[in-house]
This record gives structure tokens, C-alpha cells and sequence, in this order.
């Protein structure tokens, strides 16, 4: 694979450009007991310069997540007895595609037999932007055809403990070693650009591979993950095709970690010290 060295950057905004112009994006997210997740994840796509953010959450945690950040709007799905997306949410989840230029799936929804069928739907939507993470993850690792029947053009961000049940879910051979070699079979395999997170985020498309220098043990801590997608996310919506939006958010990422970690040192750091780094790595980088 060709290694790529060169971070992309997002170009100048126009005097007078409007937010339509950075990209309305949705993340789908939530469930009881993990409104943060969804609230993160929205919060570092406005930090990350997304000119419309929409959080689409189980409708008993939507106050909760509404309350954490007032610039993001919010869309409530039909939910389970356990507060998790029902399949009726499906149909409010189509809908969203229409209006949004990028959906990103997965932070704090749960596994679940409707969590499960809801993704197979929008992984077979052609043209979509899709970025899965985390519980969106275990979900796709349960549906065995899943490379087959994708037609949506898909960013994968496992941390190893993902790409393990993804991996087991697809091949018989074992999963290599070399964090590169996994990477890049992967994406290769599948047609996606994969995120594989941890020291050295590995990002590739089977041909190219990205290795982060940025980043530090502080990270490893929850939510960062859940920021990392808002990112990424979010400079998908503003023009970066997939690879480029995915190097740039990991880069900045690490690099929003870096700044917090210089303030705060690394035991301290939480999810939202990276949020409010996202600023000042912007600037830097």
C-alpha cells in the first residue's frame, strides 16, 4: 500500500458562504443509559465546523441530549421497552437521508435485533455517506453478507476490539498481527475506508494507508471515540471525500488530545477536554 504522509486540509471559507455551505449532517446515536454518547459525537461535528448538526436519539433521551448542547437540533426516533431504536425508526431515518448530505450510525445505540435491521436497511441505500462506529459496529458484525448487500459508501472506525468481531464475522483465516495488514485486507475486502483506532490510527482504502502520529494514552478514555465520529463526520460535510475527511479528523483528533493533554496532563483528559482542544488544533493544523 502507498503511504500517505500529507495531511489534507478543508478549504478557505468564502466571505459569503452560509452554513448550508459546510454540510448538514446526522448522527444517529443513543439510547437509555448513553445519552452522552449522542451528545458528544454532535458536539465535536459543530466544533469541527459542520454548518448543521442534527443528533437523532430514542425520543425518552432526546431532552437529555437537547439540554447538553443548544446548537444542535434533535430528531426523535421510535424506541423499544429497553430505549432503543425500534424498527419503526427506520422510516424517520430515511427520512433524515433526504435532508442530510452525511449520516453517521453507531455511539451508545445498543445491540438489538431492530438496532441490527435498521443498519442493514442503510447500508443498501445507494449514494449514501455512512461513517458506523462503535455498537453500530457489533451490529454489522452480526450480518454475515453485509459486503454483498452495501451500496453505501461506508467508514468503518473500529477500535481492535471491533475489528476482532468484524474480522471473525467475514474471514476464516486469523486475524494478522500487523495492525496495517488488518487494516488494509479489511478495507480492501469490503470496498470501505477503515479507521482502525488506537496508537497509530491506521486509516486506508485497501490501497493507500495514513499512520496518525498525533494522539497520546490520555485519549483512552470514554467518549473520545464518539468524538472522533463527530469529526470525521463532519468534514465529510464540508467537501473531503471519505479518505481525506478520515485522515484529517484522526490527525486533529489526536492533535485536540495533544493540546488538552499539555493543559491538563493525560490522567485527567476526558472526552469534552478534546472537544474544547478541537479550536485551537484547527488553527495550529
Amino acid at each position: 500500500m502507498k503511504l500517505i504522509e500529507t495531511i489534507p486540509k478543508l478549504n478557505p471559507r468564502k466571505p459569503d458562504a452560509h452554513k448550508g455551505d459546510f454540510g448538514k449532517v446526522c448522527i444517529i446515536a443513543g439510547s437509555v443509559g448513553f445519552s452522552g454518547a449522542a451528545a458528544l459525537a454532535g458536539r465535536a461535528a459543530l466544533r469541527a465546523g459542520a454548518g448543521l448538526v442534527r443528533v437523532a436519539v430514542p425520543k425518552s433521551i432526546l431532552p437529555i441530549v437537547a439540554s447538553i448542547e443548544p446548537s444542535f437540533t434533535t430528531i426523535p426516533l421510535p424506541e423499544d421497552n429497553n430505549g432503543k431504536m425500534s424498527p419503526k425508526a427506520i422510516n424517520v431515518i430515511l427520512d433524515a437521508i433526504k435532508e442530510n448530505d452525511i449520516l453517521a450510525f453507531g455511539p451508545g445505540v445498543g445491540t438489538s435485533n431492530a438496532v441490527q435491521s435498521n443498519l442493514e436497511t442503510l447500508i443498501e441505500q445507494e449514494k449514501l455517506r455512512l461513517i458506523i462506529d462503535a455498537d453500530g459496529l457489533n451490529n454489522l458484525s452480526k450480518i454475515k453478507d453485509w459486503p454483498d448487500r452495501t451500496k453505501a459508501n461506508l467508514i468503518l472506525t473500529p477500535h481492535p476490539g471491533e475489528m476482532k468481531k468484524l474480522w471473525e464475522g467475514l474471514f476464516r483465516e486469523p486475524l494478522p498481527a500487523a495492525r496495517q495488514e488488518q487494516a488494509g485486507h479489511f478495507a480492501k475486502s469490503t470496498n470501505t475506508i477503515v479507521v482502525l483506532k488506537g496508537a497509530g490510527t491506521v486509516v486506508t482504502d485497501g490501497k493507500k494507508v495514513y499512520i496518525n502520529k498525533t494522539g497520546n494514552p490520555g485519549m483512552a478514555t470514554a467518549g473520545a471515540g464518539d468524538v472522533l465520529t463527530g469529526v470525521i463526520t463532519a468534514l465529510c460535510g464540508q467537501g473531503l471525500n471519505n479518505f481525506d475527511a478520515a485522515i484529517l479528523g484522526v490527525y486533529i483528533h489526536g492533535l485536540a488530545g495533544d493540546l488538552a493533554a499539555e493543559k491538563l496532563g493525560q490522567v485527567s483528559l476526558i472526552a469534552t477536554d478534546i472537544i474544547d482542544s478541537l479550536p485551537e488544533a484547527f488553527m495550529r493544523g
